[in-house]
């Protein structure tokens, strides 16, 4: 077969990667209707939601939450996904923004510090069956009926169970001590780093772990982040797993029953088990985001948002990150 070689001066680049960005669809709810928040962007003349591109080292849920305290001054909490918008800028190069929706609460509205400046000119509160007039592009309309969908159904209102594996550790054969005292390996440690602001974009109020060390120091950035202590828990250990003792079905139910979000730090074994039953306490299928859920690397994490009001299907998304690191 006949190959054309190109001229030896000729060199053939790869296309640039796409920017990414991430925001949120901020919502309260007032005499019943849920409003929208907007942004007014004075140097572009447009309304928008609000979002904004990622840093070098952040991660997308920790780019969402970081922007819409700039643009808005609400510091916000992450609930669940609305999916990607993509489109192509003017110079010719594609754009993703990742979005969450995030209900706001009246503390926070209190304590805003939004001031207008060159960027947001102003910011508004605006009823959705309004919204989509206001919206200067189509696919910020597209967010918001991903949104409206989920309110009117009434599963707007979700709380994140965050199933965690540790961080990359000594490998066993490289460790003569007990396997639940393997520490993380400096890759791990920075794994635990990377998580933690963007773990913490999802306000957990409970932290538990496995006893194991290498799971407790993955954990410890966060705990420290949030100034919340850690639970430890031999349930969730990969020792009580081998013997066959890890009451994983007692502590999803508990966890359940508080429906608060709440971080679960285990191990590779342990973890497809909890994020099954899960799926079974709320009568949710096993789709391909819950089975990738379920095959955590280390220093990854899974986000399953549960309706407030679970029953039927109750898992309303599932979502998974790992660290921002090379």
């Amino acid at each position: 077969m006949h190959r054309e070689r190109l001229p030896a001066n000729l060199t053939v680049s790869e296309p640039p990667l796409p920017v990414l960005a991430a925001g949120a669809l901020c919502w309260r709810v007032v005499a019943g209707k849920a409003l929208v928040l907007l942004v007014h962007r004075g140097n572009r003349a447009d309304v928008s939601l609000p979002k904004g591109k990622v840093d070098p080292g952040e991660t997308l849920p920790q780019t969402a939450v970081r922007e819409i305290e700039e643009e808005t001054g609400l510091a916000i909490t992450l609930g669940a996904p609305l999916g990607t918008v993509e489109y192509t800028l003017p110079n010719g190069r594609e754009k993703v923004v990742y979005y969450w929706s995030s209900e706001v609460t009246e503390k926070a509205l209190d304590a805003s510090t939004f001031k207008p400046n060159s960027e947001i000119s102003a910011v508004e509160w605006v009823p959705i069956d309004k919204v989509r007039k206001k919206l200067s592009y189509a696919h910020d309309i597209d967010i918001v009926d991903r949104f409206e969908e989920r309110f009117a159904a009434g599963r707007a209102r979700t709380f994140a169970i965050i199933a965690l594996r540790h961080g990359t550790a000594v490998p066993p054969s490289m460790w003569d001590g007990p396997d639940a005292t393997r520490p993380l390996m400096q890759r791990g440690a920075d794994q635990a780093l990377s998580i933690a602001p963007a773990i913490a974009a999802f306000s957990p109020t409970k932290l538990v772990s496995s006893t194991a060390a290498r799971c407790l120091a993955t954990i410890a950035p966060l705990a420290g982040a949030l100034g919340s202590p850690v639970k430890e828990t031999e349930t969730l250990s990969q020792d009580a797993w081998e013997m066959g003792t890890a009451d994983v079905e007692r502590l999803v139910a508990k966890r359940m029953a508080k429906r608060v979000s709440a971080v679960l730090c285990s191990h590779g074994p342990v973890l497809p088990e909890i994020i099954l039953e899960i799926a079974r306490v709320t009568e949710s299928p096993t789709d391909s985001a819950l089975r990738r859920a379920a095959e955590l690397s280390t220093g990854e994490y899974a986000v399953m948002h549960v309706a407030r009001t679970f029953s039927q299907h109750g898992i309303v998304a599932v979502e998974t990150h790992g660290p921002a690191l090379a």
